[in-house]
C-alpha cells in the first residue's frame, strides 16, 4: 500500500456525486417503491411476505431516521440492538433514495449475506434492483498468472497439483472468480496466493485477460450498480488509494458515491487504523526478489546484473530483519535511533540493493508494463523502509511483531520470546496513526454527504462519546434503539461472588472448575471465550478428562470449520478467544450458554494501546475511562450477543470476573448491557436449565 498517513492528501469537498450525475425525473423512482410505513408497518408488506413476521417499532424507527438523513444529507449514528432487523431498516431507505450508497460491513460473511440473503429477499417484493458486491483483489483469481502456470507448472506436491487441477475446471464455469465459491479450497492454500488479482502484478488494461479479467467485471458492475456491498477492510483501502493519488486523476476502488453505510461500526477505528499505516516484513521482501526473478525469466530479460541482485536482496533481508529486536509477539520499536546507530551499514546496505535493482530495471531499454510494476513495488518497499526507520512523525507509533510461520490451524500465530527456537519467523516493522479521529474527519465525514454508523454495540452507558471521540464524528443525529429480544426472560447472567481475581494465580483452577459445573447443567451447548489464548487452552486441557462433551479448541481447524462442526455436533463446547467474539450467528438450542472469562481489557502493553493511552495522558485526560473501559464495555457486549439471536432462544451467560461487581468502573458495564436477569447464586442457573 503507497501510503504514508502523515502526508495524507485530503479528498475534494466538491466532488461530483452520483446524485448530481441523475438525469431528470429520475428522482421520482421512490415514487414507485412502497412507503417505510407500507413495509414494515403491522398489515403492511414485510408481515404479508411473511406469515411469522412480528412488527418491530425499532425497525420502523431506524428506517426513517436513515431515510431523514439521506434526504437532509446529515450524519447518523444508531445502535440497534440485535433483532431490530437492522439490515433491512437501511436496505429499503437506500433504495428509496435513489443516491449511489456504498454499504460496508464488518466481515466478508456479512457481506455475502446481504448479498445472497438480503437482497434477494427484497427483490421478490420490490423486482429487479441495481445491486453489486466487491471484495479485495485477493479474493479473486487473476487469469494470466493461471495461463501462466498452465504453461509452466512449477507446483509442490500432490496436495498443491489437486488444488491446480480444481482451480482449472472452476475457472471453466465461475462467473465470479471469487475463492469463497471453492469450498475444497484451504484457507491458507499457497497456490492461490501465487493465482490471487491482488495489484502487486496488476498490469490493468494491458494484460491480454483484461476483458475477461474478474476485476475488470467487477468494477463494470460496480460502476452500473445504485448499491455496492464491501467490507470495511475494502472501503479504507479504496480511502487510502484515493488520498495517495489526489490530484493525479486515477480514481479509487470504488466507484463515486453519495453516501456510505458502516454497519459493524464499533470496529472502524482499527481497520481505519491498518489502512492509514505501514507495514514491511522480511516475506514480503523474499517475494519481491522470487516476483522479479519469475517475471523476467520468461521474457528474456534476467540479466546476470539483477539475478545477482535479487540474490543480494534475499540474503540481506535474512540478515537485516533477523536483526530487529526480539520480543513477545508485538511491541513497541521504541529504539529505532540506537538501532539505527548499531546497525546503519545493514540498513544502507538494503536501502542500496533496492536502489540498484531499480536501476538495473530501469536500465531494460523498452520496458514491458511488467517491469514498471516491478519498479513501483521496489520504490515502494525502499519508501516503507525510509518511514519505518526514519520518520519521526509524533502521531504514529513505530511497532514490532513477530509471527511463527504454521500456526496449529494453518494461520500464522503470535508466539513470544522463545519461538524461535520453534520454527521459521514472519517479522513485520509496523507503523500506525494513534489517533485516526482527525484523519477520518477530513477524509471521510467532511467529504461524503451522509454517513450511518450502526451496530449492536455502539453506546457505552446509553451514550456515543466514545465512538464520536475515536471516529472523530462531530455533528451527527444520536438514536439508541432496543432490541426486539424480551432479555429479561431469555437470558440470565450469572458471575460468581467466590472466585479469585482474574489476575491471582489460582484464577485458572478455579474458573475451570466452575466452568465443569455450569456446563454440566448445560449439557455442554456453550462457548466459552477466552481473552487469553493460554488461558484457553489451559482450561480445555483441565476440563478434557473431567467432561464427556465434546469439546472443540480454536487452533485445530479454520475457524468456518469449527463452527459447522459445534452447529453439527450435539452437546458441543467451543474454547475460542477474540475470533468468536463477534460475527458468529448460531440459533437455538445448540448454543445455551456463553462463559466469558474476564472483562476483555486490552492487553495494556500492546504498542498501539499503549500509544493511545499515553496519547490521551499527555493531553490529560483520563484514558482508563476514556479510552480503555469503554473499549472493553464494547467487547464484552459483542461477545455475549453471541448467545440471544431469536426470539426463541433463552440461555445463560456468565462472566468469571467479580471486578464488575466490586470495581467503580463495573457499573458503566452493567449500565451498558441489555436488561438480562442477573444473579449470584447459582441454584438460580441450575433452575435456569431445570425449567
Amino acid at each position: 500500500m503507497r501510503i504514508y498517513h502523515r502526508n495524507i492528501a485530503l479528498m475534494p469537498a466538491q466532488r461530483r456525486t452520483r446524485e448530481e450525475q441523475l438525469e431528470p425525473g429520475d428522482e421520482g423512482a421512490s415514487a414507485k417503491l412502497p412507503t417505510l410505513r407500507q413495509f414494515f408497518a403491522p398489515g403492511g408488506m414485510l408481515e404479508q411476505a411473511h406469515p411469522s413476521y412480528e412488527f418491530r417499532r425499532g425497525q420502523l424507527q431506524m428506517a426513517e431516521a436513515v431515510e431523514e438523513a439521506l434526504a437532509q444529507k446529515k450524519h447518523l449514528i444508531v445502535e440497534a440492538g440485535t433483532g431490530t432487523g437492522k439490515t433491512l431498516a437501511y436496505l429499503l431507505p437506500v433504495i428509496r433514495s435513489g443516491k449511489r450508497v456504498v454499504i460496508s460491513t464488518g466481515t466478508k460473511n456479512l457481506q455475502e449475506q446481504l448479498y445472497y440473503k438480503d437482497v434477494p429477499f427484497l427483490e421478490g417484493l420490490l423486482g429487479k434492483l441495481r445491486i453489486t458486491y466487491m471484495k479485495g483483489r485477493q479474493n479473486y483469481l487473476c487469469r494470466q498468472k493461471l495461463y501462466d502456470l498452465t504453461d509452466a507448472p512449477v507446483l509442490t506436491g500432490p496436495e498443491e497439483v489437486d488444488q491446480f487441477r480444481q482451480i482449472l475446471e472452476w475457472d471453466k464455469v465461475t462467473e465470479t472468480g471469487d475463492r469463497s465459491e471453492l469450498s475444497g479450497l484451504p484457507e491458507n492454500s499457497q497456490l492461490w496466493h501465487r493465482l490471487d488479482a491482488r495489484s502487486d502484478a496488476c498490469l490493468g488494461s494491458k494484460c491480454k485477460q483484461f476483458e475477461r479479467c474478474f476485476i475488470t467485471e467487477m468494477h463494470r458492475k460496480a460502476a452500473e450498480s445504485d448499491i455496492i456491498i464491501v467490507n470495511h477492510h475494502l472501503f479504507f483501502a479504496d480511502m487510502a488509494i484515493r488520498a495517495e493519488t489526489e490530484g493525479t486523476g486515477a480514481g479509487g476502488i470504488i466507484p463515486e458515491f453519495d453516501a456510505v453505510i458502516f454497519d459493524e461500526a464499533h470496529e472502524l477505528e482499527d481497520v481505519a487504523g491498518s489502512y492509514f499505516g505501514v507495514s514491511l516484513g522480511n516475506v514480503r521482501m523474499a517475494r519481491l526478489a522470487n516476483d522479479i526473478e519469475a517475471t523476467l525469466r520468461p521474457l528474456e530479460l534476467l540479466t546476470a546484473e539483477l539475478l545477482s541482485a535479487t540474490s543480494a536482496l534475499r540474503e540481506r533481508t535474512q540478515f537485516f530483519f533477523s536483526l530487529i529486536p526480539e520480543g513477545d509477539g508485538r511491541f513497541a520499536f521504541t529504539n529505532r535511533t540506537e538501532f539505527l546507530e548499531e546497525n546503519g551499514d545493514e540498513y544502507e546496505g538494503m536501502l542500496n540493493v533496492l536502489t540498484r535493482i531499480v536501476s538495473s530495471l530501469e536500465g531494460i531499454a523498452e520496458k514491458p508494463d511488467q517491469v514498471r510494476v516491478l519498479i513501483r513495488r521496489v520504490e515502494d518497499a525502499s519508501a516503507n523502509l525510509r518511514f519505518l526507520l526514519e520518520s519521526q512523525d509524533k502521531n504514529t507509533v513505530f511497532w514490532v511483531e513477530r509471527r511463527r510461520r504454521g500456526g496449529a490451524d494453518g494461520r500464522e500465530s503470535s508466539h513470544g520470546r522463545g519461538a524461535r527456537r520453534l520454527g521459521p519467523q514472519n517479522v513485520f516493522l509496523q507503523a500506525t496513526p494513534i489517533d485516526v479521529s482527525q484523519l477520518l474527519r477530513q477524509t471521510l465525514f467532511e467529504n461524503v454527504n451522509t454517513t450511518v454508523l450502526t451496530s449492536a454495540t455502539l453506546a457505552v452507558d446509553g451514550g456515543f462519546q466514545y465512538i464520536r471521540r475515536r471516529t472523530g464524528l462531530d455533528h451527527a443525529r444520536e438514536l439508541v434503539l432496543p432490541s426486539h429480544f424480551d432479555y429479561a426472560k431469555q437470558a440470565l447472567l450469572y458471575v460468581p461472588p467466590d472466585l479469585p481475581d482474574p489476575r491471582d494465580p489460582g484464577f485458572a483452577a478455579a474458573a475451570a472448575e466452575r466452568i465443569r459445573r455450569v456446563l454440566e447443567c448445560s449439557q455442554g451447548r456453550a462457548f466459552c471465550l477466552f481473552t487469553s489464548l493460554a488461558l484457553m487452552r489451559d482450561v480445555h486441557d483441565r476440563l478434557m478428562t473431567e467432561l464427556s462433551y465434546p469439546m472443540l479448541l480454536q487452533g485445530t481447524a479454520p475457524k468456518n470449520a469449527l463452527l459447522e462442526e459445534f452447529r453439527a455436533t450435539p452437546n458441543a463446547v467451543l474454547f475460542g478467544s477474540s475470533s468468536f467474539w463477534q460475527g458468529v450467528d448460531v440459533q437455538g438450542e445448540q448454543l445455551s450458554c456463553v462463559i466469558i472469562d474476564r472483562l476483555p481489557f486490552a492487553v495494556p502493553s500492546d504498542p498501539v494501546v499503549a500509544a493511545r493511552v499515553n496519547a490521551i495522558h499527555e493531553e490529560q485526560g483520563n484514558a482508563f475511562y476514556e479510552y480503555q473501559v469503554p473499549a472493553a464495555v464494547i467487547a464484552l457486549k459483542q461477545g455475549f450477543g453471541r448467545l440471544i439471536r431469536s426470539l426463541h432462544d433463552r440461555g445463560v451467560l456468565v462472566l468469571l470476573d467479580n471486578r464488575i461487581r466490586q470495581k467503580q468502573y463495573g457499573k458503566v458495564f452493567l449500565n451498558s448491557l441489555p436488561n438480562y436477569k442477573r444473579t449470584t447464586d447459582f441454584t438460580d442457573v441450575q433452575t435456569f436449565f431445570s425449567a
